[in-house]
């Protein structure tokens, strides 16, 4: 008998996961024709959110206004974890909720779906991560995360000037024909899973595992 090689074990999945529904019906052709309007409230509200302000250019003048505090907490979770080893619960979900109406806002923009996004609800979109044990990660790490993800942003440049052509191009499909083509949709959906991942680990913080260079799900 040959002897039986010992399988390596699999390497387990990234901890944020990424996933949109493909369309099982044909895409509302008057609600993508007409996305760049369509979006203005909830985009309004997903600004507030992710920032906390609006603002505007003038020929002379700038104008922003601040009416709300907003935006991933990033400085107050990197000093909790480097002085305290502690992610706070509430500040973990406040991260994790925000990234998920965000996502449905993105989808909803990049024309995958055409629900309107939820403030709430799930839908179509789905993106999830675990809640970390502070004390496994690397205190001094968060530190530099930012700068380690470098040769991401640089990839990630060039793939979303990609989907900038693949969703004109499914604009255009979705017009004539109802249906975003799916090797356009897997693509796009691939590079916002990417951009995820490198924002859980350099902003999200939730993990010290660096994300892989890849559209997969894995």
């Amino acid at each position: 008998m040959e002897p039986q090689s010992t399988p390596y074990p699999a390497t387990p999945p990234y901890p944020l996961t990424y996933t949109v529904d493909y369309p099982d019906r044909p895409l509302d052709r008057l609600s993508t024709g007409l996305r760049f309007l369509w979006i203005i409230p909830i985009g309004i509200l997903a600004a507030l959110l992710a920032s906390g302000s609006i603002s505007l250019d003038g020929e002379e003048y700038y104008w922003s206004w601040s009416w709300a505090a907003g935006g991933v907490l990033f400085a107050p979770v990197l000093l909790m974890i480097l002085f305290r080893q502690k992610y706070p619960r509430w500040w973990f979900d406040w991260n994790l909720n925000l990234t998920r109406f965000l996502a449905r806002v993105g989808s909803y923009a990049l024309l995958l779906r055409d629900e309107y996004p939820s403030t709430e609800e799930e839908q179509a979109v789905h993106v999830d991560f675990s809640y970390p044990d502070a004390t496994q990660l690397n205190r001094w790490l968060p530190l530099v995360k930012w700068f380690l993800a470098i040769p991401h942003w640089v990839l990630l440049w060039f793939l979303w000037i990609g989907v900038l052509a693949c969703v004109i191009v499914a604009w255009f499909a979705i017009l004539f024909t109802g249906t975003y083509p799916r090797g356009l949709f897997d693509f796009v959906v691939g590079v916002n899973r990417w951009s995820l991942r490198v924002t859980a680990y350099a902003f999200l913080l939730i993990t010290d595992r660096y994300p892989p260079f890849s559209l997969d799900q894995r």
